[in-house]
This record gives structure tokens, sequence and C-alpha cells, in this order.
């Protein structure tokens, strides 16, 4: 990456923080951005705070997709970012309203010292409640200070009246010295008065901030009186927002109490949410969370290992209804099993299948693990507009389940498609042809990873596969191909101009002896490999034969490895 001349000259600017009170004085506010970059790149975390405590604009925005090598923040430049937004509320030089922090976490464990979701999301709440705490620290400040004001202004007013007396009583030389004295008190009253109205100079924060923002809805028949002013002034303090934190939640059994009191009390930093992701919460917990967010803005829901049987799920799912945007719901491993017969099961699957057609703007379901065999029409009839992304892994599909997909509105318009660990044999096969068919156009990521699919069944599928024109992401791993059938497979992926990653198997010659005939995922998983690397080594030979005599070994990535291959490659052009 080539580096503007700007951003050479901001990463020198920031490497010296010892002068940073020389160049913060006279920086055009033009270049903060370029400034907080480099810091961020460099690590500079002092540097990250004073530039975000006074940042000359209404947004900033720090996360969003990151571009490829570059590292996402660190844990002590968040940790600066969070703590300067606080401060900020108490700098008058701060003009910040709005804090874009959505994608800032990193779910990479193999970046160091980066910040996961889960320990970003309780600094967020942290941050919150500790701006309320200053904010109502800073309210009783200025209450106390206000009360002594109005002692003084009292104390005042018994010294002009008794100054009245005097000039009453006394003869005309003393009355004309009573008088001057009469209206040196009454100015100082008035200017006592007009500091109550306007507020002292000295007073600075959040408390100062909010009387500027009510300053002109005052009326101008209270104006000279004092007490009515400061009423009007305490009168709900904590409702005043002075910057919105827009943020991905991710909220766990061990978070949720506090991720609860950011978003349920006031305070002037206002908590929303873009992509919420629960785990280990009970159904009850997570319709509370819900009840708290601000309805607009939330785009994701994302729900694991929560134990939330059917009646559960289909208490949840209306109350994602409100929330406009919301266009992607994911459920991992939540307890839907029914497999086993259940009273009351049909009428919760009907509730399921209501909350499901209640959500207008759907556009990615993920439903991993549920084991609802033979119940996909009843899901996905009730939605009112097709799917784009339809992850369906250990769901147990059935043949009428794959047949009811081929011919279902949201065929034509899927973009990915993941039917990991459903188990295919040859009476499915039409039906996923068909829907392959159908998707040719516009699918560009499939897995079919752990189907069971033999030579034989992959064979009778590739003609199909070749078809998808737009496909960039095929995942076939843990199927129990021989090595001639993954060359097959390679040679098709290699046919396929927009491809960019194929997941192939180990090939059955690669394992130890005694494998079943058709080995499950599980055992190909668990099953070890051959220690000598003569058979590895001749399958890569093999498939390098076939990716040069395609030209297309630069372009596509083919590997067997589960964990390390780059998702980026994966991402439309």
């Amino acid at each position: 990456m080539v580096l503007s001349l700007v951003n050479l000259c901001a990463r020198e600017v920031v490497s010296d923080h010892s002068s940073s009170q020389d160049w913060l004085s006279c920086v055009p506010r033009e270049l903060y951005r370029a400034l907080l970059d480099a810091a961020f790149t460099r690590c500079r975390a002092l540097a990250v705070g004073v530039l975000v405590q006074q940042w000359p604009e209404r947004k900033l925005t720090v996360g969003g997709s990151r571009k490829a090598g570059e590292c996402p923040p660190n844990r002590l430049c968040v940790q600066a970012l969070l703590l300067a937004v606080v401060r900020g509320l108490t700098d008058k030089r701060c003009c910040l309203q709005m804090l874009d922090l959505s994608g800032l976490q990193c779910e990479n464990g193999r970046v160091e010292d980066s910040m996961g979701g889960w320990s970003l999301s309780v600094a967020l709440c942290s941050m919150v409640l500790q701006a309320r705490s200053a904010a109502s620290r800073a309210h009783r400040r200025d209450g106390e200070r206000e009360r002594k004001r109005g002692l003084e202004a009292e104390r005042d007013q018994g010294t002009i009246k008794r100054d009245r007396g005097k000039v009453g009583c006394g003869n005309s030389g003393e009355g004309s010295q009573g008088g001057h004295r009469v209206e040196e008190v009454e100015k100082m009253q008035c200017r006592t008065n007009e500091r109550m109205f306007l507020g002292d100079e000295s007073v600075k924060g959040v408390r100062r901030r909010m009387e500027i923002q009510r300053r002109n809805t005052l009326s101008e028949g209270n104006s000279n009186t004092t007490s009515n002013n400061s009423s009007l002034c305490d009168q709900g303090w904590d409702e005043v927002v002075m910057v919105h934190v827009r943020a991905d939640l991710f909220v766990n059994s061990r978070s949720w109490e506090r991720v609860r009191d950011a978003l349920s009390q006031p305070g002037p930093l206002r908590l929303h949410c873009r992509y919420l992701s629960v785990e280990e919460l009970s159904a009850p917990s997570i319709a509370s969370l819900l009840g708290l967010l601000p309805q607009r803005g939330l785009l994701g829901v994302d729900i694991r290992y929560s134990s939330l049987g059917v009646s559960g799920l289909a208490m949840l799912l209306p109350l994602l209804a409100p929330f406009p945007q919301l266009h992607s719901l994911r459920l991992h491993y939540c307890n839907l099993d029914l497999q086993r017969a259940q009273l009351g099961q049909q009428g919760a699957l009907q509730d399921m299948s209501k909350g499901l057609g209640s959500l207008k703007r759907l556009k990615r379901l993920c439903l991993t693990a549920l084991r609802l065999p033979g119940h996909l029409r009843l899901l996905l009839s009730s939605l009112s507009q097709p799917l784009e992304v339809l992850e369906l892994p250990y769901l147990c599909l059935t043949s009428p389940d794959l047949a009811y997909l081929s011919c279902s509105q949201h065929a034509p318009f899927l973009r990915e498609l993941d039917l990991s660990e459903n188990w295919l044999d040859e009476s499915s096969l039409p039906s996923l042809r068909r829907l392959l068919a159908q998707a040719e156009s516009s699918l560009r990521q499939l897995s079919l990873c752990g189907c069971g699919l033999s030579d034989t069944l992959l064979g009778a599928l590739l003609p199909s596969l070749s078809c998808c024109r737009a496909l960039r992401s095929l995942r076939l791993a843990l199927n129990p191909l021989s090595r001639t059938g993954l060359l097959s497979l390679t040679h098709t992926a290699a046919g396929i101009p927009s491809l960019r990653l194929l997941l192939y198997p180990n090939p059955l010659e690669e394992y130890e002896p005694g494998l079943p005939a058709l080995p499950s995922s599980a055992q190909l998983l668990d099953w070890p490999l051959l220690e000598e690397s003569e058979g590895r080594d001749l399958t890569l030979r093999l498939l390098d034969e076939v990716l040069n005599l395609r030209d297309r070994s630069r372009d596509l990535l083919v590997t067997s490895d589960l964990l390390n291959y780059s998702p980026d490659l994966t991402v439309d052009e």
C-alpha cells in the first residue's frame, strides 16, 4: 500500500507525544482524520486520546470494513478512545455528537492485543455508565453553586431593604448617600440575576451545555425570576443526550446486567446497536434486552447456545417485528429438537412461522443445528419476500425439504447457501440440481461440507455446479471422495471463471487404513491421516497440473485446510 504525503507526515507528527500541545493548537480540522488514523496505525494511545477529546466534527467513525492486510486498533488505543469520549463531554472544543464504532471488534484470535466483541461491549457500557456518573456529579456541584448564589441574592435583597429604610428615616444628606448605596446594591443584584440566568462562564461541562441548549427556549417573562430559571435548568438534566454511540453489542450471561444498565439508565451518552449477538441467555433475558434497544438502526440479531425451545423462540420472534431495519436473523444451537414429539409442538411451530412472517425485511436467515426435519416449508413459506442468504447446517433436512426449497420463491435470489452436515443421497440429488439451476445467476457462496457426497453423487452434481457462473466460494470438505473424484471436482471448479476458493476434502487414499466404505463427516474429521507425506505430495502435484492446464493457478485458491484459509477471498468484488 502506497501512503500519501499527508499520511507519512501524520505518522511523524503523532510519533512524539511530548509535542502534541504544540501542533494541536494550530492543526486545521481537515487533518484530524489523518492524524487519528496514523495514531491507530502506530499504536499511539495518548495521541488518540488528545485527538478524540477535542474532535472538531460532529461525527467520528472508527471501525467498519478494513482493507486487506490492515490491522484493527489495539486494545490500548480503543480504551484511550473511549476515555477521551467521556472527557470530551466537559471540553468546549469537542463537537462530537455521533460516534460510530460498528465493526471495531476483532474476532480473529491470531491478531495480537486486539479487542474482541465481548470485551469491547463491556468497555462501551462502562463508558456510558461512567459518563452518567460524571454528569450526575457535575449536576450536584452546579446545584450547590446555584444554591450559594441564591443565598447571596437573598442577602443582597436584605441589604437593599435595610438601606431603603435608612433613606426614609435619615436627613437629605444621608438620603443622598443612601440613594447611591441603593443604586450600587441594585446593580450588584442585577449582575447576580444575570449571572444566574445566563450561566457562569466558568461553569463547564455537561451542565453548561444543557444551559446553552435550553437558553433559547426560556421565555422573556420569566427572565427576572431566578427561581423559575433554576427549576427549568434542573428539569430533566439526565435526559439531554450529547453523543449518540453506535456499535455492535455482544452480550452473554456475565455481561447482561451491565449492558442492561447502560441501555436503561439515561445520561449524556446514548447507546445504539447495529448487530446484537447474545450467547447463553434465557428467552426472558433476551426479551428484556430487546425492549431496551432503540428500534431504529438494528440490522441483525445473532442468538447462540441458548436453550430457547420452540416456545421460547416463538415468544421472541414477534418482539423483533418493531425493528424496521432488521434484515438478518441467525440462530445457532438453540435447542429446538423436533425429532422428539412434545405436547403443543405443532402450535408453537405455527407461532414460529407467524413470527418469521412478521419480519418484513428479512434477507438473511441462519438455522444452525435446530434439527427441524420436514418443517422447512412451514417456516419459510410465511416470509413475504425472498431470502438472499440461507444457512441450514445440521438441520436434518429431508428430501421433501429440498424439493420445497428448489421450487420456492427464495431459490432464484439466493447469494449464499449453506447445506453442510445434511446427508444427501440419490433421492435428494434431483431437487439439489434443480435448486442450483434456479440460483445459477445469483449464487456466490455454496457450502456442502459433510454431506456424504461420494464420487458417484458428486459426479452427477458437477454439471449443475459448472453452470453457476457467479460462484466465488465452493466448500466441500469432509466428503468421502477418492483422489480421482477430487481431480474431477477441481477440473470443474477451474472452469468457473468467478470462483476464488475451493475447499476440498482430503481424499480417502490419505487416511490410515480401517475407514468404512462410506464414512461420515465425524469419522473423516477424527480419523488420522497417513504419517508419510508421499500421498499428500502426489495429490498437490496433480491438483497443480489441473490448475495450470486451466490457467487458474494464480487466482483460484485450492486448499483442504479447514481453519486457515482466507475468508477475504469470498468477498464480492
